[in-house]
């Protein structure tokens, strides 16, 4: 037996093995190693050098066996989880690892749970200067939460979690806020426990976001966390936070299932032409190739607002409000590019929601000058910022200066563009923003010679027409705007809501639609309508009372004089009775412009929003196939576009892009950089640069031989060459031995 110890003390994988199979046999073999790791753990925490590598196959072996001794074993996660957060910086890296390799071990053999072990790793990701320590510890945190959460949501999990990103976030809170621009920009923080707590809250938004980004976690509180990293004294949980709303994630780092840079295509196909080749090796090399493509597309996309965050904000209102505080308060510290994040995320939250923070428009008018350094941006921001509830009395000064610095014959023509278009997105959400002078000068501009700024001013023109002809002159209100304002049409003044809503446009074409289509399925069910009543009551059980046969004797039998009266609870039932075939609803044929009861009986879902709109262009085109004339192609167009909309996305009216602000513009000349990438793109997927010949028409490439390459030398070079001269000055007795030799060869040739 003491043989046997020796042999099991000195070899810990082979008593792992017996312990797994039979753990009451080997339970004191098990205690002496239990209590060999108890004194080594003491000693490792005074001098964590001495027997580090003894310590480590300890802790590996006690994990292996920890769920067959239970009560032995229960404080073994503890003692793992306080040498790492407590002696964290005197541990060597070999044994940080193996200590985080375990706690991960124990949590998937359930001896610990996820919330124990995420509260041992949350406090590592910022303390450790491992790069793959760290990804292991971020890619454990994020596969626990996401299979916690597989088949339904772990509530508890995830309440405990976000309460931790929660309190990592705000742990720094009441720190300076550290510009990026001026005194303060290279201070940095004062102490360690500063610059950690920015480290704290930059993971908490990096795992926050990694989550919401995996459809994990989708309701408000990530966005709450997400949202008070918007305020950070740091500048780098700000932009990080700021980018999750704008849905502009470009910090790589973020996203662990991106490699920084796609594989090299010209390297894919050297690699294809010198290795071996085999069957399945162009299969690879296509999926490969399509991959890069799709990678590369995929990175030069424009990017798309977190529009479902924006609309999970908690008091959107106090949020907007303490972004401008942010801004204005710390408008010296901050460089011009966080700023513009900053406005361009305020003005997103003022649109969405349609708030107020009037306050923003008298900051913003000092940005607005044509020779301002991004100042698309600024008058994207801008835009967006307004909506039909914002006042025109503090969008007035804001139009008048737009049209001061950008709209006068000392600019160029992308300046005048760009003015005009800005005014037009303003005016499109506020039309009470313009005066009617300044309109009529500005309208002015469509006769101009650059096709830029004769679209931008048509935009406005065509805007005014369809919003508030009655500023327009008279000659430029158009057709259809001035029989609308002699039928008595006027715009509502600011304040004032419209009418209740009677009917929904067009909503009688889904009707008689929904109603055809009942006719037809009602047409051949007659005959078996008890048939499958009866059928569809199969497997339910129905409650039958004593009284239940009583019942019909209360009901009292009443002619109805020859009339055949039909009694349906329903309307829906009333309205898809069938019909004889001769007659006619006469409702449907003596008032065309009847209202429609359909939105008073049936929730129209957005599939039935789609047909009506399907319907309405159907009626359209067969209007302008009977001679409907110009209105009724503005109609069928008006629908048209209508549909695209629906079809690109709820957020496509409400954000605008510096592509509508510059307006169609002609092709600028190409810098360096951009004709290297674009003569790099044209090189993609085509042959090496070379001569293709002796080398890729062989079934083997190869190089061409001298022989060859003596056959294509010029005349003049081989006239003086060493052979010609030498065959010049040939004896005699040399040249009959050449041509013996020659008919030699040739004999043997012939055998």
């Amino acid at each position: 037996m003491g043989g046997r110890g020796v042999l099991l003390t000195s070899n810990l994988p082979q008593l792992q093995n017996l312990i797994k199979r039979d753990p009451v046999a080997y339970k004191e073999e098990f205690l002496q190693q239990w209590n060999h790791y108890d004194s080594i753990r003491q000693i490792c925490q005074i001098n964590p050098d001495e027997q580090a590598q003894h310590f480590r196959e300890l802790v590996s072996f006690i994990s292996q066996v920890a769920q067959c001794y239970p009560k032995e074993t229960k404080d073994f996660p503890s003692h793992l989880s306080t040498l790492l957060l407590e002696n964290y910086g005197t541990l060597t890296p070999d044994t940080r690892k193996t200590l985080v390799q375990n706690l991960v071990m124990l949590r998937n053999k359930d001896v610990i749970t996820s919330i124990e072990l995420l509260k041992s790793l949350f406090p590592l990701l910022p303390r450790t200067t491992s790069s793959t320590l760290r990804a292991f510890i971020r890619k454990t945190i994020l596969s626990d939460i996401r299979t916690a959460n597989l088949r339904t949501k772990n509530h508890k999990l995830n309440r405990a979690v976000q309460a931790m990103l929660f309190t990592m976030v705000e742990r720094g809170m009441d720190a300076e806020v550290v510009g990026d621009k001026g005194k303060l920009r290279s201070a940095g923080p004062t102490s360690d426990k500063t610059a950690n707590n920015g480290e704290d809250a930059m993971w908490a938004v990096i795992l926050t976001k990694e989550l919401w980004r995996k459809g994990i976690w989708t309701d408000a509180k990530p966005v709450s966390i997400v949202a008070l990293g918007c305020f950070h004294p740091v500048m780098k949980v700000q932009s990080a936070s700021i980018h999750f709303f704008l849905g502009s994630d470009d910090e790589k780092e973020d996203s662990d299932d991106e490699d920084d840079e796609g594989p090299d295509v010209r390297a894919l196909h050297h690699r294809r032409e010198v290795n071996k080749k085999r069957r399945g090796d162009d299969k690879k090399l296509q999926k490969q190739l399509n991959a890069a493509k799709k990678k590369k597309y995929n990175k030069n996309a424009p990017t798309t607002p977190n529009f479902p965050a924006l609309q999970l904000l908690n008091d959107p209102q106090t949020f907007a409000e303490k972004l401008y505080d942010n801004l204005s308060r710390y408008d010296k510290r901050f460089s011009l590019e966080h700023k513009i994040l900053i406005m361009q995320l305020l003005s997103r939250v003022m649109g969405a929601h349609k708030l107020c923070v009037l306050s923003f428009y008298t900051y913003i008018v000092k940005y607005l000058t044509y020779h301002q350094l991004r100042v698309p941006s600024i008058l994207v921001a801008l835009a967006q910022s307004v909506h039909d509830l914002t006042p025109p009395d503090a969008l007035t000064p804001v139009v008048q200066k737009l049209a001061a610095e950008f709209v006068h014959p000392g600019v160029g023509s992308e300046v005048i563009a760009a003015g005009i278009n800005s005014i037009r997105e303003v005016c499109r959400r506020q039309p009470w923003a313009m005066e009617e002078d300044l309109l009529g000068d500005l309208v002015e501009y469509r006769r101009s010679r650059d096709k830029a700024v004769t679209a931008a001013a048509r935009g406005l023109l065509q805007l005014y027409r369809e919003v508030n002809p009655g500023m327009l002159k008279r000659r430029e209100r158009g057709k259809d705007a001035s029989i609308g304002m002699s039928k008595g049409g006027q715009p509502l003044p600011f304040g004032h809501s419209a009418d209740a809503a009677v009917d929904i446009e067009g909503l009688m074409l889904l009707e008689d639609h929904l109603m055809k289509l009942r006719e037809e399925e009602m047409g051949g069910a007659n005959n078996h309508a008890e048939d499958n009543e009866a059928a569809a009551w199969e497997g339910w059980d129905v409650e039958t009372d004593s009284d239940s046969e009583s019942e019909s004797e209360g009901w009292i039998a009443v002619d109805s004089e020859g009339d055949n009266v039909e009694v349906s609870d329903s309307e829906d039932e009333r309205e898809s009775a069938p019909k004889p075939p001769g007659e006619t609803d006469p409702e449907i044929d003596s008032n065309p412009n009847r209202i429609s009861t359909l939105a008073t009986t049936k929730i129209l879902t957005p599939a039935d929003f789609a047909l009506l709109n399907d319907l309405r262009i159907q009626a359209a085109t067969k209007a302008i196939e009977s001679g409907g004339g110009s209105r009724a192609k503005r109609k069928l167009e008006a629908l048209e576009a209508n549909k695209r909309a629906m079809q690109a996305g709820p957020s496509d009216g409400t954000f605008v892009s510096e592509n509508d602000i510059l307006g169609p513009r002609k092709k600028a000349k190409a810098d360096y950089a951009e004709r290297i990438a674009s003569i790099e793109k044209g090189r993609e997927g085509r042959e090496k640069y070379g001569s293709l010949k002796g080398k890729k028409n062989k079934e083997s490439p190869s190089s061409s031989t001298n022989r060859e390459k003596a056959r294509n030398k010029p005349i003049m070079m081989i006239l003086s060459s060493g052979a010609v001269r030498g065959k010049k000055k040939a004896s005699l007795r040399e040249k009959q031995q050449k041509l013996r030799a020659h008919i030699e060869r040739a004999k043997k040739s012939y055998h």
